[in-house]
């Protein structure tokens, strides 16, 4: 990868290009929080080339997609997929078109990450009192600062340097920030501020970690072990530790 497409994978964020068991996962997650929202209207903030709402297309009436990077969204146009190119504080769509949003691994390289969530929640359908229909339903995956590893590299003497980086997140947050401003990283508490004056409930927390395919594919056997391990440390303490915070939030007031 060249200096140019590494600076681009860690601002803009890497998409995901081919279909493991990583995002197989990720996509039962979704597809379980969402219940039946899924075969409405849904939206995939920050779609890449579009691999996660081709999976949304065989389930909803109605799948577009936002993309900032123009390459990026014209490879995902030429899957025959609805994509506007958009950043994410300011989505061309009315208020209350969504029963669907999703944000996966996005708001941590937008510009006003606090704009984008407000933006989000202006187009989720709010609950109908007369149908007995909830609102709709965010889906959001962004980086735990929890996780050993920045994963999207630091800057150091005025150099960027490309891959998985050990601390820096557990570093004071000014001194990480002079080393990773490029992207942001979230601990529970900074997650429930931004949310905290939106019409919105939160149904669930939770913090996950990878897959590890790339792991498996160089060693099989110490890979499966250690992402069976660290999935089974989801459910206790130990998920402080996870790559990514996986929230479920619903709307909640028609106003």
């Amino acid at each position: 990868m060249t200096k140019h497409k590494e600076i681009k994978a860690a601002t803009r964020g890497e998409p995901s290009y081919v279909w493991r068991r990583g995002q197989e996962r990720r996509f039962r997650m979704i597809l379980d929080a969402a219940e039946d929202r899924i075969s409405g209207s849904v939206l995939d903030i920050g779609c890449g080339i579009g691999v996660y709402l081709e999976r949304f297309a065989q389930h909803s009436q109605n799948s577009v997609g936002v993309e900032y990077d123009f390459s990026r969204a014209k490879s995902a146009s030429s899957r025959c997929l609805t994509i506007t190119c958009a950043a994410g504080e300011h989505l061309p769509f009315p208020e209350k078109t969504f029963d669907l949003i999703l944000s996966h691994e996005v708001l941590e390289h937008v510009k006003d990450d606090q704009a984008s969530l407000e933006e989000i929640v202006r187009l989720l359908k709010p609950p109908d009192p007369a149908k007995a229909h909830s609102g709709g339903r965010l889906i959001l995956f962004v980086p735990n600062r929890g996780y050993p590893f920045e994963t999207h590299g630091i800057y150091l003497g005025g150099e960027y340097r490309f891959g998985n980086v050990p601390l820096v997140n557990y570093l004071p947050r000014p001194v990480r920030n002079r080393l990773a401003p490029h992207v942001r990283v979230y601990s529970r508490k900074d997650l429930e501020k931004l949310f905290e004056r939106l019409p919105i409930q939160i149904i669930k927390k939770k913090t996950i970690f990878g897959a590890y395919d790339n792991i498996i594919s160089k060693w099989p056997r110490f890979g499966k072990a250690l992402r069976a391990i660290l999935h089974s440390l989801e459910n206790t303490p130990f998920q402080f530790f996870g790559l990514s915070h996986f929230w479920v939030v619903e709307r909640v007031q028609s106003d």
